[in-house]
């Protein structure tokens, strides 16, 4: 009773907010309802008067639904079928992964960039924006504004990878006849989900192709999210180590190993042993939606817990950072294809 009483007044601001942020999200997919999220958020937080009730509630919903959201997103990945079809993109995607992180290790040396920004931009780049964002963040113990920070640069350089890929993949001369090349260009060097989907699915249109490019580019992006696992793993590593070094003290498990990754590992298992057994992929559909609303949910109390005019003033770095990493993953993605006779 006492956590409810702590927490509901908050958790309910959050709500109010996030419904609107989904619905929106759903009719505007190429913004999508998590940038819409945190917007609404940072404009209510400037019209929030005795904030401290509101305080403890909208921590939780920023920290702990967030990883709830990370946990049941498990639930939309079976392993072997996007091992089995992602195998071809493996190599790209390896490539792409690498360059981004190294651009961005370079780039927060030499422009002096807080590390946790840096990170979160490098991994959100490299593995699937967002989401990829709301599972590092815990491990690194990023705060609200520098999560918002981070989501904000990779929501700009998805709008226009989705505006931009359907004409430089025409003037690459990319096959207009199959999908498959644009298919993985789309699924290893756009970020997000739904500017994948916009560009493979324009792609489709422009050339009469069906569905083909855009089935392609979701299951290599698929493939994609299995690196938030070892990613965040050896970030857990890396700043458990740093802390206790620090600190003098033991290296935690909880920090290499955090919980809810572990609950997410589990989640993708269950999802594949059940699909092997016969169970219909429809079965998870609802879980994922969820999961998605809950990412919006939080998105919305790291809104409200970001300093809107700090967030304009500091964005000049990150975005370059940001346009590094587009870059870098653009340009591997490429060579790579080249390399392996893909394209």
């Amino acid at each position: 009773m006492n956590f409810i009483k702590q927490n509901w007044q908050g958790f309910f601001l959050c709500l109010v907010i996030a419904m609107p942020a989904w619905l929106l999200g759903k009719n505007y997919p190429l913004i999508g309802g998590p940038i819409i999220a945190i917007i609404l958020g940072m404009i209510a937080s400037l019209f929030i008067r005795n904030r401290s009730r509101f305080d403890s509630g909208i921590r939780f919903v920023s920290k702990k639904i967030l990883q709830y959201a990370v946990i049941l997103l498990g639930f939309g990945l079976n392993i072997f079928v996007v091992l089995d079809t992602g195998r071809q993109s493996f190599p790209i995607i390896i490539a792409t992964i690498s360059t981004a992180l190294a651009i961005a290790f370079i780039l927060q040396k030499t422009m002096n960039m807080p590390l946790n920004i840096a990170t979160l931009i490098g991994v959100g780049s490299s593995i699937c924006g967002g989401s990829a964002i709301a599972a590092t963040a815990p491990v690194i113990d990023a705060d609200d504004g520098e999560v918002a920070q981070a989501i904000s640069v990779i929501f700009f350089f998805n709008v226009l990878a989705a505006i931009c890929f359907p004409a430089l993949g025409t003037w690459l001369g990319f096959s207009t006849t199959s999908g498959n090349a644009f298919g993985i260009f789309a699924g290893t060097a756009i970020n997000d989900t739904s500017s994948v989907t916009a560009a493979a699915s324009t792609w489709d249109s422009l050339y009469g192709l069906g569905s083909a490019t855009l089935d392609q580019a979701v299951t290599v992006k698929l493939t994609r999210t299995l690196a938030i696992i070892p990613i965040t793993l050896l970030l857990g590593l890396y700043h458990a180590k740093a802390e206790s070094h620090s600190s003098n003290q033991k290296v935690s498990l909880t920090k290499i190993f955090p919980t809810f990754i572990l609950f997410f590992i589990l989640a993708s298992v269950i999802t594949t042993v059940a699909t092997a057994l016969g169970t219909p992929a429809f079965v998870f559909a609802p879980i994922k939606e969820v999961s998605k609303f809950f990412i919006v949910l939080a998105m919305v109390a790291i809104g409200l817990n970001t300093d809107l005019v700090k967030l304009v003033k500091t964005g000049r770095n990150p975005l370059l950072m940001g346009f590094g990493c587009w870059v870098g993953i653009t340009a591997a993605s490429l060579l790579m294809q080249h390399f392996l006779g893909i394209w």
